[in-house]
């Protein structure tokens, strides 16, 4: 019995296969003529051999799917014989081309015009109310919008260096008030700070939270600042 069910299906493989290659052959028989003449080109064959491809493929839809796709692999066997190579260049050619990477983010430049020297390693603008941090004159992180010293309390200008660092600061001068992540740079208590960039400082330059940390940590003692 066993023999018998395997000599069935060999027989069901090749009937399968034979019919496929009939489709094949009588699908290229009625468009070779008037799409492919004698002489033609691999190009003119490929394109002839393909159509008669598809149209077995699509003739097999809603056939059991055992029998479909033994139809369709005898149909891309005969493809691949008349036109090698013809099935990958189309669906080489059919695939979507890769998304291309996402432009890396630069950080934003200086102003124009920029008078801060290349060799500070933070910058402040005064008039713009922005500050920055550069190395080699390139700007590493910002313009950031800031808030500086009050008419009465200005910010002092020129070269600073930074003295020392609190993460965790109070103005014992204004009542205890926070300072956090506060960078000194003079010793009269002017330094960054967090701080609401939209209200004038009694000297320190007041920056947002995440670029108040962000400053806390890139600033060292001994790094020189900028203000103009």
């Amino acid at each position: 019995m066993t023999n018998s069910n395997s000599h069935s299906r060999s027989l069901r493989r090749r009937f399968v296969a034979l019919g496929a290659a009939t489709m094949m052959a009588a699908s290229l028989g009625t468009g070779a003529a008037s799409a492919a003449p004698l002489g033609s080109s691999q190009q003119d064959i490929n394109r002839v051999v393909l159509g008669a491809h598809d149209n077995i493929h699509n003739g097999t839809r809603g056939l059991p799917e055992p029998i479909r796709g033994s139809i369709n692999r005898a149909a891309d066997d005969a493809t691949n014989f008349l036109a090698p190579g013809a099935l990958a260049a189309r669906e080489r050619a059919n695939k979507p081309a890769p998304r291309p990477a996402p432009p890396k983010k630069r950080p934003a430049p200086a102003p124009r015009n920029n008078p801060c020297p290349a060799n500070a390693r933070g910058c402040v603008s005064l008039r713009d109310q922005t500050a920055w941090l550069q190395r080699g004159g390139k700007t590493s992180y910002g313009p950031v919008k800031v808030s500086t010293g009050k008419r009465g309390y200005e910010t002092p200008k020129g070269w600073h260096v930074i003295t020392r660092k609190v993460k965790n600061e109070v103005s014992r001068t204004y009542g205890n008030a926070p300072m956090p992540y506060s960078v000194y740079f003079t010793n009269n208590g002017h330094a960054f700070h967090q701080g609401d960039p939209n209200v004038m400082s009694h000297g320190c330059i007041h920056l947002a939270s995440p670029h108040a940390a962000n400053f806390f940590n890139a600033l060292n003692v001994g790094d020189r600042i900028y203000i103009y």
